[in-house]
């Protein structure tokens, strides 16, 4: 699996509160917010698999 480039234009308010919760893990920015990237997207396929899961045993 390649890497791709992504560049966002973010206020500079944004940024320094991004920075700041970086620093705080002790994380770049760019791995900070990959790692968020992918957590949401991980908790977004959950979900999907919980309802999908749901209706199979129709627990809904």
């Amino acid at each position: 699996m390649g890497s791709t480039v992504l560049s966002l234009r973010i206020d500079g308010e944004l940024l320094d509160r991004i920075r700041g919760h970086a620093a705080r893990r002790g994380m770049s920015v760019q791995d900070y917010v990959v790692r968020t990237l992918i957590r949401d997207d991980f908790d977004e396929r959950l979900k999907v698999a919980v309802d999908e899961t749901e209706k199979f045993y129709s627990l809904t």
